[in-house]
């Protein structure tokens, strides 16, 4: 099994599911970023001892012709044993997304807002843009990341990353558009075998765009908190599941103590997003999940799910699905209208008249599921 997300051999059972139930259903600013910063435990670029080093100090160009990967990590590997920061002017800096951007422990990447990392076209099926692996007290910050799918040179795998987090604790991403990954803009997991495998603990995503990428938006596997605020997963279009995120660990892992708050979920090519078998503990919080081309919010498997105060609209299928072994979870308070736009335009060419208000078509709670509340919701035509 990978251990760097989900590959199509894993993601059988879920796909047949989804088939299944098709059956069934007769521009960003970064106001926060120092309010960000100050939670960092690491050493903050306020004190005056604080090391901070220019990549530009270490030979990176940012002229969009020059591979500045080796100028990054120089800056980076330069860093005192306490850590520091490494800035980014703006710029355009090309990055060997096959050699990656490590990062080290107690270290931010402080990138402005013209600061754009472009990956190099690769052939592998298999890179990352930045890798931050098996490390602790990361902040990453500002910038944007634009992967390589338009200029990719092979046609296997599903596993260009933009951000990689894996085995690592107390990491956050601040105000980081990532966009045109071959596979997923971020990743969040484990490393190791099914059992022992190190979990990614307390990671933060604030104010991140994820957009056009190949697979997923927000990959998600085995964790132990994590927090996705104020951010908006977008238009994966490529190969399936194309999801705006995806909760699904599989085997090597339990995902544990998740909130998506605040959120935007749209345009995705599958559902906005999908929970599954080892899963507990997630609070979708205040989110619009809207005109995505499957489910807007799916769950087979999870348990201990609250899904509140969101606004769920326009999706292809149904609005919010709760089905398989999934058990104890709370729908309450939320907005579903005119989902199943796809089964309900199929039906409009034959029916004189239907209800857009049907609440099938916008709620669906199988009778495979266990301690399902669902109160206080409004359905709206």
């Amino acid at each position: 099994m990978s251990n760097t997300g989900p590959g199509r051999e894993a993601v059988l059972p879920r796909r047949g599911f989804l088939r299944r139930s098709l059956l069934l259903m007769a521009p960003l600013a970064l106001p926060m970023l120092a309010a960000s910063a100050a939670a960092w435990s690491g050493r903050s670029p306020a004190d005056q001892d604080a090391a901070a080093i220019n990549v530009r100090d270490k030979g990176a160009l940012g002229d969009g012709v020059h591979d500045d990967t080796a100028a990054f990590q120089t800056a980076i590997d330069a860093l005192p044993a306490g850590g520091g920061v490494v800035t980014v002017p703006d710029g355009n800096y090309m990055i060997d997304a096959t050699r990656s951007i490590n990062m080290r422990s107690n270290t931010r990447l402080q990138m402005a807002s013209g600061a754009r990392l472009s990956a190099i076209p690769n052939g592998l099926p298999r890179s990352h843009v930045i890798k931050v692996w098996r490390v602790s007290n990361v902040q990453i910050m500002g910038g944007s990341i634009v992967g390589e799918r338009a200029g990719h040179r092979g046609t296997e795998g599903e596993w260009g990353y933009g951000i990689n987090i894996q085995a690592s604790s107390n990491v956050s991403v601040v105000g980081t558009h990532v966009s045109d990954c071959w596979g997923d803009g971020f990743w969040i997991g484990a490393l190791g075998r099914p059992g022992s495998a190190t979990v990614s603990k307390g990671v933060t995503l604030d104010r991140v765009v994820s957009t056009n990428n190949r697979r997923q938006g927000l990959s998600i596997g085995p964790v132990r908190g994590v927090t996705v605020i104020h951010s908006t997963f977008s238009n994966s279009n490529g190969t399936k599941p194309q999801s705006g995120i995806d909760i699904e660990p599989q085997r090597q892992g339990d995902a544990r103590d998740i909130t998506i708050s605040d959120c935007t979920i749209t345009g995705n090519h599958g559902t906005g997003m999908e929970l599954h078998d080892h899963v507990s503990g997630v609070v979708v919080r205040n989110c619009r999940i809207h005109d995505n081309h499957g489910y807007g919010m799916m769950s087979a498997g999870a348990s201990g799910v609250t899904v509140t105060d969101n606004v769920i609209a326009g999706n292809g299928l149904a609005g919010v699905v709760m089905a398989a072994d999934t058990s104890h979870v709370r729908i309450t308070g939320n907005t579903l209208t005119g989902n199943s736009a796809r089964y309900l335009r199929r039906l409009a060419s034959s029916l004189t008249s239907m209800s857009a208000d049907d609440r099938g078509h916008n709620l669906r709670v199988d009778d495979s599921t266990r301690d399902v509340v669902v109160s206080g919701n409004r359905f709206q035509p």
